[in-house]
């Protein structure tokens, strides 16, 4: 598949009528390799083996109603009192983060509220903090690993 600035992990993967499949280990069961789900599943491993998330605190593909339209978030991360804490978007590798992304990950924020969103496409990846109260955020050096997050 595409090579990310990620580490590798090894991936339980298969293949069903020439088509690639990729164990995903929140949702419990093999999806179909697209360019954006290499790199979903390379953040979620990202997050609980580097960052030390905890895996039964991620939501992959989370259903959200915006203007009374079905959405998914790509990874929602959350407290112990399940509360989003993190919400992340995941694009295939050929596609550039551009202000489109960032508007994007700003609706659905208008749903979860969080203090954290991160962008990725496998290769580059932005982080940042909101200060609702200031109506302010501020980009970060790298994500977050869970023991950083301002958990209250």
């Amino acid at each position: 598949m595409y090579k990310l600035s990620l580490p590798e992990y090894n991936f339980a993967c298969k293949k069903n009528k020439d088509v690639d499949f990729i164990f995903d280990i929140i949702r419990k069961k093999y999806v179909k390799i697209t360019p954006e789900e290499w790199v979903r599943q390379h953040i979620v491993h990202f997050l609980i083996t580097e960052k030390k998330y905890p895996a039964s605190l991620i939501g992959v593909e989370v259903s959200l109603t915006y203007n009374k339209m079905q959405k998914r978030a790509d990874i929602v991360c959350y407290n112990s009192q399940a509360q989003p804490l993190v919400l992340i978007e995941c694009k295939a590798p050929s596609i550039t983060i551009t202000q489109s992304v960032f508007e994007q990950i700003a609706t659905y924020n208008s749903i979860f509220k969080v203090p954290y969103l991160v962008v990725s496409n496998g290769i580059a990846h932005y982080a940042c903090t909101i200060n609702y109260e200031e109506k302010s955020f501020l980009f970060l050096k790298d994500i977050p690993s869970y023991e950083d997050l301002k958990i209250g």
